[in-house]
């Protein structure tokens, strides 16, 4: 029941991350770049509730965000399956601890996202390849990201941890002889 109530607040947080994208954030642009917030929200997702959860939460909201928004299908559901790919990951590998971590964390992982997506487009849309322009949007939406997750970071961590709980359940059995 409880992870049946998280999943439903990841949903309707999803759905107000939607709604500050689409609104919010599009007053606060530099050269016409907005934060992808659903990068940071994927990778929290997978970092606190494992590889599995963050993957298939990233590709269902990919596949919103591709009908809703998207130019073409399943780009943003594919690269935001590997965000939760990556994010499950770096669970393994790193703490989750230390501030530094997490911004390089988001640092990777915007990277991977915006280079797979234009990759992609590049392919499926036949579009020019336009290299400054990309490197720099990249770099305002990586500056814009790390500004956030800076921001962010204290709640995130602590949610965080409640969602550890519900999905990362201790599942070790002590039996005494």
């Amino acid at each position: 029941m409880k992870k049946a109530v998280t999943i439903f607040i990841l949903i309707i947080s999803f759905l107000i991350i939607y709604f500050l994208q689409a609104n919010f954030f599009s007053w606060f642009t530099i050269a016409g770049v907005k934060p992808n917030i659903f990068i940071i929200f994927i990778l929290f997702i997978s970092l606190y509730s494992g590889m599995k959860p963050g993957i298939i939460f990233g590709i269902l909201c990919g596949l919103f965000l591709d009908i809703i928004i998207g130019k073409s299908l399943g780009i943003s559901a594919i690269m935001l399956g590997i965000i939760g790919a990556i994010g499950g990951y770096f669970d393994k590998n790193f703490s989750k601890e230390s501030k530094l971590t997490i911004i390089l964390m988001v640092i990777g992982s915007t990277c991977v996202f915006e280079i797979g997506s234009y990759i992609l487009q590049t392919i499926q849309l036949s579009i020019y390849v336009e290299i400054m322009p990309f490197t720099i949007k990249l770099l305002i939406e990586i500056f814009y990201n790390i500004f956030i997750t800076i921001i962010i970071y204290p709640i995130l961590q602590a949610l965080g941890y409640r969602i550890e709980d519900i999905f990362k359940e201790n599942k070790v059995l002590t039996r005494y002889f």
